[in-house]
């Protein structure tokens, strides 16, 4: 089952019809409901301070059976992190590990490194925020991971802890072991030789970056 949430980051709706043409359970944090319904999607649920989302949007979240949770505005957390706690919820009872976020790039750039903050504390769980867009694909991999691309295409290794200990396979230049450190950017645009490679992390937290073609 995909589980995804909808933030109000950048949003592309032509790209997104495609997109969320597979999700099974969709979340919206928020002002996330207007890009969902820009790619006339309705939300399973929508969570938030409902700060952002039009009423128009709002009316028709509630016409169409959405669950809407409402928070005040002076609160903890972001609307995106409440959104989360409830895909986490739908994950665990499924036995699901992958959530797919979409909307989460773009825009402001503290946001996004919030969001990315969120995808490390997350993998720490267990889960794998899989953050997508029409430009590129971001997670952390834990442990052994297969990735598919194709020749020449790029990917990024980012050391999202202090250090990191990476092995990889299939890409122009191999790691054997190899340490990349937070505060050097060393693993950026590497290449893939074939149509896979193997990435392993033998210690500390890693994102990828992969950039995709439009759907």
């Amino acid at each position: 089952m995909k589980i995804a949430v909808l933030a109000n980051g950048a949003w592309d709706y032509e790209w997104g019809i495609q997109a969320l043409e597979d999700v099974n359970f969709l979340i919206c944090a928020d002002g996330g409901a207007n890009n969902a319904a820009l790619s006339l999607r309705m939300p399973d649920q929508v969570i938030g301070d409902l700060d952002s989302i039009s009423p128009e949007n709002l009316s028709r979240c509630e016409d169409s059976g959405c669950v809407i949770e409402r928070y005040p505005c002076e609160k903890d957390e972001t609307d995106l992190e409440l959104a989360l706690l409830r895909a986490e919820e739908k994950a665990g009872l499924l036995g699901e590990q992958d959530i797919w976020l979409y909307g989460a790039t773009g825009k402001r750039i503290d946001h996004f490194l919030g969001n990315v903050a969120l995808m490390l504390a997350y993998a720490r769980k267990g889960y794998r925020l899989r953050v997508i867009d029409p430009e590129q694909e971001l997670w952390i991999v834990q442990g052994r991971e297969e990735v598919k691309g194709a020749p020449g295409q790029e990917i990024s290794l980012i050391a999202l802890s202090e250090k990191a200990v990476v092995t990889t396979e299939g890409l122009y230049y191999p790691l054997h072991k190899g340490v990349l450190l937070q505060e050097r950017p060393r693993g950026i645009s590497n290449v893939f030789k074939g149509e896979k490679a193997v990435v392993e992390v033998h210690e500390g937290w890693v994102m990828v970056v992969l950039p995709r073609g439009r759907a």
